[in-house]
């Protein structure tokens, strides 16, 4: 009987391989277990499209482990060149994940989150909606939050208003990203279906897709916004056109959206667009969220910075719009 050749034997993939794809497949299972503990709140009060992110690397890292139990697998060129791009695609996949973890919102946003005699506080997977129990007023505000930034974050900023009698509805954006919540004026329409006027606004590039959402309104809706409302924020591009009332409020410390930034943003606004600048205000204290990287440093509190913003956001919304 002939023996078969050392060339006909199974190739097996090198123990480094192995190794590697184990521990890529045990970082993804340390990281997102790892941001599901500190972005708790975050991650269950959100959009649940991040949830669904984290338990779908828990459960492919689990099984990948599961598979590669033991130290060699059937290999050959085309199977090491398909777990090299697997593992590298691994740990950007990782490096995504840390990357939109939420800021989670903090105090006093979350008390500010409770119904009472004046506000009924109305969350669900995709928005926050904040109603006057009382009489309510014709104007409303359509809100979308910054970049992975906690929707309940903005609620001690924003509450004031819903308790002056203007309905307020957060969104919750898929994965924290304002672009892909494009809808969001849309659902707030059908959330507070009896609003005569809205006002969009929005927070950083929130408040870059909501300037997106009111320009493109018109001529075509006859429900368009009138007004926009601009938290630390710039349209991206030229808006001039837009007929509604538009108020830009911006912090001098703001390392995000720089007051160069904003007064760049002023020949993109219509002409009577108004301005105003919290002296010493930083882009993160327009929510309740903690620091952010890359924002200046304060040199007011946080609750006088939120006074400033409350009070020029409901000088818009009381003002003379008109649809």
């Amino acid at each position: 009987m002939t023996e078969p050749s050392t060339s006909d034997a199974p190739r097996t993939s090198p123990a480094w391989e192995a190794w590697s794809i184990r521990g890529v497949a045990m970082l993804a299972l340390a990281v997102a277990l790892l941001l599901a503990i500190i972005a708790w709140g975050g991650v269950v009060h959100g959009h649940p499209a991040y949830a669904i992110l984290l338990g779908l690397t828990v459960v492919l890292a689990a099984l990948t482990l599961w598979r590669w139990r033991h130290a060699r697998r059937a290999g050959g060129a085309g199977l090491l060149v398909l777990r090299v791009a697997g593992v590298l695609g691994g740990v950007a996949w990782v490096a995504l994940l840390a990357w939109l973890r939420p800021f989670t919102a903090t105090e006093p946003a979350l008390t500010a989150m409770a119904s009472d005699d004046a506000v009924t506080v109305t969350e669900t997977a995709t928005r926050i909606v904040m109603e006057p129990t009382g009489e309510a007023s014709d104007v409303a505000l359509a809100f979308q939050p910054g970049a992975r930034v906690d929707a309940r974050a903005y609620a001690a900023v924003l509450r004031p208003l819903a308790e002056a009698g203007h309905p307020v509805v957060i969104t919750k954006q898929p994965l924290g990203i304002a672009f892909l919540a494009m809808g969001g004026y849309e659902q707030a329409k059908d959330a507070v279906p009896g609003a005569g006027s809205w006002v969009v606004g929005g927070h950083s590039l929130g408040g870059t897709v909501a300037a997106i959402e009111a320009d493109t309104a018109y001529p075509t809706d006859q429900a368009a916004p009138a007004g926009l409302l601009l938290y630390g924020s710039y349209p991206a591009g030229d808006i001039s056109g837009f007929p509604g009332a538009v108020l830009s409020i911006s912090g001098s410390e703001d390392g995000l959206a720089t007051p160069a930034d904003i007064d760049a943003s002023r020949e993109n606004l219509p002409d009577d667009a108004l301005f105003w600048v919290v002296e010493g205000g930083s882009h993160a204290q327009f929510g309740a969220y903690g620091s952010q990287p890359g924002d200046g440093t304060p040199a007011i509190s946080d609750d006088a910075a939120r006074e400033q913003i409350t009070t020029a956001s409901l000088a818009l919304l009381d003002g003379p719009l008109e649809d």
